[in-house]
């Protein structure tokens, strides 16, 4: 039986740090950050088929948000401003990145990889899944870098108005749909979010 390192390649996604050319109050893995997109990616998806007419397979975009960055665990995490400081560099990275996707994907059992090529390689996930997933990554570090300017760490607020203005220009109605109801929440302390679920239901005023 031939041994697959698939699985124990994707565990180690948690030491793959984020956010490499600044300062960080808070360290970010991509495991941790896949979650997050995962979770935000499946309610935007909820979100635009009950309010705005979509038609989303919500549970395989969760999927795709938890395999988004699969391929950073050979590539790294490339910040965006060197990612995309050149088309040159841009399109490099591009292959790079496909390349790795590959690799990753021929790590499985050849049974397993046509259930698995749908989700590792972008170029085989289609354009509307894949914009929902981008919606969740920004999302995402959008709420990075709030916290961090939350505890002092002025090093993010030029990335944080980059995203800001990003998240507005997506003119997506779920994307402004989770921003003005859940995006609040993620200031409040534990006992602030406490005290409102006691006042909630009747058991503070």
């Amino acid at each position: 039986m031939k041994l697959s390192h698939f699985f124990a390649y994707l565990n180690r996604l948690r030491w793959i740090r984020r956010w490499g050319l600044k300062r960080n109050v808070v360290e970010e893995n991509v495991m941790e950050h896949s979650w997050q997109v995962a979770t935000i990616a499946h309610a935007l998806a909820v979100i635009s088929n009950r309010h705005f007419d979509g038609n989303l397979d919500a549970e395989r975009i969760a999927v795709l948000g938890l395999y988004h960055d699969v391929s950073e665990v050979i590539t790294g995490d490339m910040p965006t401003p060197i990612k995309y400081h050149s088309p040159t560099i841009t399109q490099a990275y591009k292959a790079i990145e496909e390349e790795a996707e590959r690799d990753i994907l021929g790590m499985l059992p050849e049974s397993l990889q046509p259930d698995f090529r749908n989700l590792l390689l972008h170029e085989n996930i289609p354009e509307e899944q894949q914009r929902i997933v981008k919606y969740a990554d920004l999302i995402s570090a959008y709420l990075k870098c709030e916290a961090e300017i939350r505890a002092g760490n002025t090093e993010f607020s030029s990335a944080f108005t980059q995203i800001e203005n990003r998240i507005r220009d997506t003119g997506a109605p779920e994307v402004d749909y989770f921003m003005s109801h859940f995006v609040e929440a993620y200031t409040l302390t534990l006992d602030d979010m406490l005290n409102y679920h006691d006042r909630s239901i009747g058991l503070k005023k």
